[in-house]
């Protein structure tokens, strides 16, 4: 995912990369000379001090660094002659703290630690500007993502809700109990969860004894999306007038091609903070 900042009049770009950010350093360089951004990177990486705090960085967070030849380098720096580029350091060191793309977009990238520290060298105000220009987008998408959630959550309430209803108008008799009537709005709970689990909430309690809760407590976030999805659907097919076992069928099918369609869901990722690989509802 890509995105953009504004720090100074100068266009910043940021990509993510395995949930981290990276903040391109070509975009940065423009500020202190835009005909020769990949000499003014070229120059910081040449420092010892970038050396010694490039090393430092990689050696906490990259455990494929190759440290030898890091030693090699840090020795050399500081000679006469010595000039280190991105590609260089990336290549001899096996580094993943800068990343070079190629392509009109391309360009160096480096993760937002080393980033703001490429900026200091800089300019110390770019950096505080920069600073305060990515914590003000980071700000942004988590209140875009809370939105999402809290529309979501919204959603799910009125989906149940005009379930509920659809049950209420339909299918319970008005002589029925209190605990007979109890019984249809659990057995029409079951049958989403056949739909999209494929096994009823009795089932899956049998099948994880020890698992706490039950069978929607333990579902993916995908799944939740689609079973507040299937009490709108169900709802629709009751007042259609659809017996339970037709209904069954089309609710399957439906969870079927909705989980497909979430699985790689880039919006919905976005609310997860890395769950394990989600299942597919059981065709029936």
């Amino acid at each position: 995912m890509k995105s953009t900042i504004q720090v100074s009049g100068q266009v910043i770009s940021i990509f993510t990369k395995q949930k981290e950010e990276f903040i391109s350093l070509t975009d940065i360089a423009k500020h202190k000379n835009p005909e020769a951004t990949g000499l003014v990177i070229s120059h910081w990486l040449s420092t010892k001090f970038t050396i010694e705090f490039m090393g430092l960085w990689e050696q906490m967070f990259n455990p494929n660094f190759n440290v030898t030849e890091f030693s090699n380098i840090k020795n050399e720096a500081g000679s006469n002659g010595f000039v280190l580029s991105s590609k260089q350091w990336i290549e001899k060191t096996n580094a993943n703290g800068i990343v070079s793309t190629a392509g009109r977009y391309g360009g160096t990238f480096a993760h937002k630690d080393i980033a703001f520290e490429f900026a200091s060298w800089i300019s110390a105000s770019f950096k505080l500007y920069l600073i305060k220009e990515f914590q003000r987008l980071k700000e942004e998408e988590h209140s875009d993502l809370k939105l999402e959630w809290n529309v979501q959550r919204t959603l799910a309430k009125v989906n149940y809700q005009i379930h509920a209803d659809a049950i209420k108008e339909n299918l319970i008799p008005k002589t029925l109990s209190g605990k007979q009537i109890g019984f249809v709005y659990a057995n029409e709970a079951d049958l989403l969860n056949m739909a999209l689990f494929g096994v009823t909430a009795k089932q899956w309690k049998e099948l994880n004894p020890r698992e706490v809760g039950n069978v929607r407590d333990s579902a993916t976030l995908e799944q939740l999306v689609v079973l507040s999805n299937l009490e709108s659907v169900n709802a629709l097919l009751i007042h259609q007038g659809l017996p339970q076992h037709k209904r069954l069928v089309q609710l399957n099918l439906v969870a079927i091609s909705q989980m497909k369609s979430l699985v790689n869901n880039i919006q919905l990722k976005k609310l997860k903070d890395g769950t394990a690989l989600q299942t597919k509802p059981e065709k029936l």
